[in-house]
């Protein structure tokens, strides 16, 4: 049986002939289809009932789907949605894959089973994450394969476009400032416009936790988008799983590399990751060729870039750093075309 078989999908789509061209091609594979022709109608419809997946479009009258994907990441963080749109800018597919989408298509789909392939993916990633049993060696290499479909679509295209891949790796780049309770994160780059930009993610966990990395793109000028975008996938899978422990870290570092080995996408590439403990002062740093200062008001720290990821990084020492309780600075070097640091801070009370 088919892995889209029996599937409730929600189309929210206002273009009814491309919405009716994709509802006959589902309820052909088997799956039960709604749909919406606007984002209000697709949030009362997400209110009636969560489908296994949606798909949408970007552009829609009333609620832009961007507004509408937004609130329905909110609403329903577990939903899987696939964007189909008309609009390919990379502006675009950034915001959409900072939200969490998992993949998105470009209309007009000239072969309705690239689709298919799309919506099975997810599903099979659904299926691997649910029935994983907390042994990481065996669902690891089945989350691979996931993840390297998830995002081939792009991978080829972005390679061959410097200046889209630039675009989209710029647009993934998040907030300057951020807090999450008494602590605040800001962040200065400066870069070379005409090379790949380094890039940040990071995420406040539930227990006020800061998890955070830094890749320097042209550290690897044939594959440094589809490697970054990689990194990032594996990065929010263990998020999501709330891995996120310093001896996790370089678990991560270990399956990462694995993958890197594995992908005709991939190649080494210079980055750092970082856990910080808001509750207990402590910074936890894990160099992968990139290295830095670490500055507070009482001691500066020097950290080695060491091996890169892709060559054994998840060897490299660790550092683990008490930090003072106004905050701290770290300033990072070894990257090839910019200037770059993070700056954690206690928001000052009145």
């Amino acid at each position: 049986m088919s892995l889209l078989e029996g599937k409730d999908i929600l189309i929210v789509e206002d273009d009814p002939i491309f919405r009716n061209m994709v509802s006959a091609f589902l309820q052909h594979q088997g799956c039960s289809v709604r749909y919406a022709e606007d984002g209000v109608q697709g949030l009362k419809a997400l209110q009636n009932a969560i489908p296994d997946l949606m798909l949408c479009d970007l552009s829609m009258p009333i609620m832009s789907g961007m507004e509408f994907v937004e609130e329905a990441v909110v609403q329903y963080p577990m939903l899987p949605i696939i964007v189909v749109s008309g609009t390919g800018a990379m502006a675009d597919v950034a915001a959409a894959l900072r939200l969490g989408v998992k993949d998105y298509l470009v209309k007009p789909l000239d072969n309705f089973l690239v689709l298919k392939s799309a919506m099975m993916t997810v599903f099979k990633a659904a299926d691997i994450q649910q029935g994983n049993t907390g042994d990481a060696s065996t669902t690891w290499p089945q989350r691979n394969e996931m993840v390297d479909e998830e995002l081939a679509w792009h991978f080829e295209e972005l390679d061959n476009d410097p200046t889209a891949a630039r675009e989209l790796l710029t647009g993934l780049m998040p907030d300057i400032q951020s807090s999450c309770g008494s602590w605040q994160l800001n962040y200065y780059v400066l870069q070379n416009a005409d090379k790949a930009p380094v890039l940040l993610d990071y995420t406040w966990l539930m227990d006020g936790r800061l998890a955070f990395y830094v890749i320097d793109c042209s550290s690897c000028p044939s594959h440094g988008t589809a490697t970054a975008l990689l990194i990032r996938a594996f990065f929010n899978d263990y998020l999501r799983q709330q891995r996120v422990h310093e001896s996790h870290i370089v678990e991560l570092l270990q399956e990462i590399e694995k993958h890197l080995k594995s992908s005709r996408y991939t190649s080494n590439i210079k980055c750092i990751f970082g856990l910080f403990d808001v509750v207990n002062h402590q910074l936890n740093l894990m160099p992968a060729g990139i290295g830095g200062s670490v500055q507070t008001s009482e001691e500066n720290h020097t950290i080695s870039g060491q091996a890169w990821l892709g060559q054994k990084a998840f060897f490299n020492q660790g550092s683990r750093l008490k930090i003072a309780p106004s905050g701290v600075r770290l300033s990072l070097s070894e990257i090839d075309c910019a200037n770059f640091s993070i700056t954690l801070q206690r928001i000052p009370t009145h």
